[in-house]
Formats: structure tokens, C-alpha cells, sequence
């Protein structure tokens, strides 16, 4: 009877086990402006949980454990270089990598975006981690120069799963975009974020490649 009782409990355990991923990025991850990530408000956010794309995974998927690692304003060099704490501490199954808005909007280069993101894939390719790469999403402020640049990144983001197996593209920017128009919000509160309809798009574009990843 013992023996029984421990197989139960055993199978109970492992079937409440989630699948864990990492939301890593700046505030298109976080939440903002409505809510504050776990990151930026420990120990548990801030707000409104709707306006996150984690919240919309785990609502979605409650077998997923989504840790929403976005922190507001951050470049994709900044975002690097908490990649070991924030993502690689926590051995998730997959990472969520969306970086690069604010680098665009400070001015930065192109290759330097490139640059960071090359590093932050490799390392979860080290560390067993598989990677949904996401797009940079629009904002409505952006001048003509700054979309290029979007652009141009996005572009070499979607490239990536054809040189490296253990990448997935998301194209989170053409779930946010306004129709006809990739290069403004559908909608937004501020012109610089989704409301948290936009932040369920971005979800369910980015749980679609999580799935493939689950199944390959």
C-alpha cells in the first residue's frame, strides 16, 4: 500500500511540473506603460498583468511558467549583460529575446545590435536553451532613418533560424503593426507601447514558435 501511495504522489508531482521560459527584453517585454515587470518591481510586478505578453502565454498555456525578465528602456547591450542572471541562472527551456528599440531611438548602429543579439543567442545556445527570436516592434514617433534601422535588424533577425537550428523567428512587429502599416501601432496608449490587446497578439505569435519548439 505504501509503495502505491508513493507512485501516486510521484505522478501527481510531475504532472504539475511547467515547462519554464524566459521573457527577456526591455519594456515591449516588461509591460510598459501599464505594468511593471517582476524585474522592475520584484517580487511580483506592478499594475496591470494584462499589458505584458507573459500574462497572455501563461493564460493561454497554464502548463508554461513565463518569467517576464523586461526592463524599460534598456538597450540590447544592457539587456546582454544581465543574460547570465536573468536568463541562464533560471535553466529555462526557451528564451524570448526581443531587444534593440532602444538602441535604434539612442542613435546606436545597426551592427551593433547585431553584435549583442549574436552573443545573447550563442550563449543559450551554450547553455541548452532554445531561442525565440522576436522583431523589434513599431512606435508611432519613429523618424524615417529610425525605421530603416528597424528594419534592417528585423530583417537580419528573420535570417537567423536559416544559419542557426537552435533560433526561431517571431514576428512580433507584424502582430502590433496597424494594418497596412508595419510601421505604426494597431493601438496603443502612449504611441510607444501596445495596449494589452497588442501585448495578446504579441503572445499568441510568440506561443505559436514556443509550440514548435515543444513538439520538434
Amino acid at each position: 500500500m505504501f509503495v502505491l501511495s508513493l507512485a501516486l504522489v510521484t505522478t501527481a508531482s510531475q504532472s504539475v511540473d511547467k515547462v519554464r521560459i524566459v521573457a527577456m527584453g526591455d519594456s515591449t517585454t516588461a509591460g510598459t506603460p501599464a505594468f511593471k515587470s517582476p524585474r522592475e518591481a520584484p517580487p511580483g510586478g506592478s499594475g496591470d498583468v494584462s499589458s505584458q505578453y507573459a500574462y497572455w502565454l501563461m493564460k493561454a498555456h497554464p502548463e508554461w511558467e513565463v518569467i517576464n525578465q523586461g526592463i524599460n528602456g534598456q538597450r540590447s547591450d544592457e539587456i546582454h549583460a544581465r543574460f547570465e542572471d536573468d536568463v541562464v541562472a533560471r535553466k529555462p527551456a526557451v528564451v524570448v529575446i526581443i531587444a534593440g528599440v532602444n538602441d535604434v531611438y539612442q542613435g546606436r548602429g545597426v551592427e551593433h545590435v547585431k553584435a549583442e543579439l549574436t552573443a545573447m543567442y550563442r550563449r543559450a545556445q551554450e547553455a541548452g536553451i532554445k531561442v525565440v527570436a522576436g522583431s523589434i516592434i513599431p512606435y508611432d514617433t519613429a523618424t524615417a532613418d529610425q525605421n530603416a534601422r528597424m528594419h534592417a535588424i528585423n530583417d537580419w533577425i528573420a535570417a537567423q533560424p536559416a544559419a542557426d537550428p537552435n533560433i526561431r523567428f517571431a514576428d512580433t512587429r507584424a502582430a502590433v503593426a496597424a494594418p497596412g502599416s508595419s510601421d505604426r501601432l494597431a493601438s496603443s496608449p502612449d504611441g510607444l507601447h501596445p495596449d494589452p490587446a497588442g501585448y495578446r497578439k504579441m503572445a499568441d505569435t510568440i506561443g505559436r514558435v514556443i509550440l514548435e519548439w515543444l513538439r520538434a
